[in-house]
């Protein structure tokens, strides 16, 4: 348990009985905004560990109903995802510690393949700050925006996240699509 983590499900079990996507990831938003703002949520040491080999990815949460989850990444200095989607579940991410580069994409079927443009300019979000995905236009990029130390992020996402496409370049310009499965750290 951590503090404010009842504070936090209270807030999300209320969040999403909103209605449709666009209601509730707005309340989850403004749910996250407000405790990672204030520092009300306070993330145990053993969520703090980054891993050499890739942002470390941990359950806090899972709702009994498989209406939310809560996951706490940690980012070490360069670390980032390739451009993903969310597995048709809507998400809310905030920052926990750090800063966080974060580039939407809008994503194109090409035959076989896949255009991938950056939509707009990069972003770079600090503490408090949060922001909503919802499938179809979720497609994006994170990485840790600080070169010598880790950021943490919270994401709520709309049931249990446990695999998402991934987009990588090939030769041509366009990006090969494949399916990335996804598992906790610890």
């Amino acid at each position: 348990m951590c503090e404010g983590l009842t504070e936090l499900v209270a807030r999300l079990d209320s969040s999403v009985q909103a209605g449709s996507p666009e209601a509730i990831t707005a309340r989850v938003k403004k749910d996250l905004e407000d405790l990672l703002g204030r520092s009300a949520l306070v993330i145990p040491d053993r969520f703090r560990v980054t891993r050499a080999d890739t942002y470390a990815r941990r359950l806090l949460y899972r709702d009994a109903d498989n209406r939310f989850t809560a996951v706490v990444m940690t980012w070490g200095p360069g670390q980032g995802t390739p451009v993903h989607d969310h597995g048709g579940l809507w998400c809310v991410e905030g920052v926990v510690e750090g800063e966080m580069a974060v580039t939407q994409y809008d994503v194109r079927a090409e035959g076989d393949r896949f255009r991938v443009t950056p939509v707009g300019k990069p972003l770079v979000a600090g503490v408090g700050t949060a922001g909503r995905l919802i499938p179809p236009t979720d497609y994006h990029v994170l990485a840790n925006a600080q070169p010598d130390r880790s950021s943490i992020t919270l994401h709520v996402y709309g049931g249990n996240l446990d695999g998402c496409r991934i987009f990588q370049p090939a030769e041509d310009g366009l990006y090969h699509q494949s399916t990335r499965a996804l598992s906790y750290h610890e």
